[in-house]
């Protein structure tokens, strides 16, 4: 089979005459006809729930979820079902992913062109042979469960900058919070990727080099590393552990 397996994947099939609009409705990316589109649900407070794409393959709707967060988002929708024509079910199939050759039936990772295709089978692929965590950091793209967690605004998250949000349509939950965040304030906190000279862990705290809080070290691939930070302080020299942290850019 082409393309690595895509681990740790729940791949949910909506269905029903409503199954765009029950969507698009709730999450913070439209559904693309014929396409696929990377959104969140998020809560009504504009916290993120969870992150997923969206696959439109004609006569039904893929969410393709991290599994961890399959039953929380399976529930969710479930509960914003009420009596909209839709059906949520949870399927057999594989997400596969690769760098080159897009097979057919294909769809381009819709976050960065160099993440690369995804492809829903019956059948799983390769064993994975591509660094998927250093592209991930290189690229600053944080992932559920490493990163993005119940406290986390997805505007600090880059789903802008990653297209996972769409400010020109209609509601969604929690749009309200995110679209204030976006055009009324300035962010001055977020995620980035940083270079770590040294020793240090995730979950290390960073700090200045007269001490002072400036966020936590996350996902570390060799001497990269995604990072939480507060971008006032980030522009001084940067510790974490026995590590050198430098915002990267």
């Amino acid at each position: 089979m082409t393309g690595e397996t895509h681990e740790n994947r729940t791949i949910f099939r909506i269905t029903g005459a409503d199954r765009v609009k029950f969507l698009d409705n709730l999450v913070t990316n439209n559904v693309k006809p014929g396409g696929i589109a990377y959104a969140a649900l998020q809560t009504p407070q504009g916290k993120y729930l969870a992150d997923f794409f969206m696959v439109d393959v004609g006569d039904a709707l893929l969410i393709d979820v991290d599994s961890d967060l399959a039953r929380t988002l399976g529930q969710r929708l479930t509960m914003y079902k009420l009596r909209a024509d839709v059906q949520i079910e949870p399927t057999e199939l594989f997400a596969l992913r690769g760098r080159k050759d897009m097979p057919e039936g294909a769809f381009p990772d819709p976050r960065h062109a160099a993440l690369g295709w995804r492809l829903y089978s019956d059948t799983p692929g390769d064993a994975p042979t591509t660094d998927w965590e250093a592209l991930r950091v290189e690229l600053n793209v944080p992932a559920s469960g490493a990163e993005l967690t119940p406290d986390t605004f997805i505007l600090e998250a880059g789903f802008d900058r990653l297209n996972g949000v769409d400010f020109k349509k209609g509601c969604f939950v929690g749009q309200e919070v995110t679209a204030r965040m976006k055009h009324k304030t300035e962010l001055r906190k977020g995620f980035v990727t940083v270079a770590v000279d040294g020793e240090a862990e995730p979950g290390t705290e960073i700090t200045t080099d007269d001490g002072k809080p400036a966020g936590m070290l996350h996902t570390r691939a060799g001497d990269r590393a995604i990072a939480y930070l507060r971008f006032d302080r980030a522009e001084r020299p940067m510790t974490a552990g026995d590590a050198t942290v430098t915002w990267t850019r």
